[in-house]
């Protein structure tokens, strides 16, 4: 029987991760910061989380950097949850 080399966001497969070290954006640590604010405050969880990265569509999720998948499962809970409305963060950045 054949299995996986590692688990890609739910996603079985034998492709190499990527670990190479690059300096983070300024929105790379804000989103990190953002994702550590949610979980201390009860808001959003890990398995969420998970769940949030897990739902984007394969072909977005293998184009996405780490924190671009956290990101869209922070929106995607906070939609979920009525804290953003649908295309609201959008909106936000584009202003």
């Amino acid at each position: 029987m054949h299995r996986p080399a590692h688990d890609r966001g739910g996603w079985p497969t034998d492709e190499r991760i990527d670990r190479t070290e690059h300096e983070l954006a300024d929105w790379e640590v804000l989103t990190d910061a953002l994702v550590g604010a949610l979980g201390e405050r009860g808001v959003m969880n890990v398995d969420e989380l998970r769940r949030g990265i897990e739902s984007m569509p394969p072909d977005e999720y293998e184009r996405a950097s780490y924190y671009e998948r956290w990101l869209f499962a922070a929106e995607t809970i906070l939609t979920e949850k009525g804290i953003l409305a649908p295309g609201e963060l959008d909106r936000r950045l584009s202003a």
